[in-house]
């Protein structure tokens, strides 16, 4: 699965997506409800790492495998919905 630049792709796709839903449904009601901004802050900067390299891929991955414009956008789409970049590993990049 790490021999190819998809591989890759499905693995930070799926981190990025766990760090997505830590930042969203962990980080953010303990910022707002307990009142402390350090998992915030650490769980920000880690999801915003990981949605960077998952952007890079997508690109990289769509150029090498001549994705259909549609199907580079769905991939696109998937990293700012929750649960999509999930969805995007069974639907799209298991078919690639």
């Amino acid at each position: 699965m790490l021999k190819t630049n998809l591989g890759l792709l499905r693995i930070i796709g799926l981190l990025e997506g766990v760090s997505y839903l830590l930042l969203l449904f962990v980080a953010m009601p303990l910022k707002y409800f307990a009142e402390t901004e350090d998992p915030v802050y650490s769980t920000g900067m880690a999801h915003g790492l990981l949605f960077s390299l998952y952007v890079i891929f997508v690109f990289l991955v769509a150029y090498q495998l001549k994705w259909k414009f549609n199907v580079f956008m769905l991939a696109l789409i998937a990293s700012v919905i929750p649960f999509g970049t999930f969805i995007a590993d069974k639907r799209l990049f298991r078919k690639a």
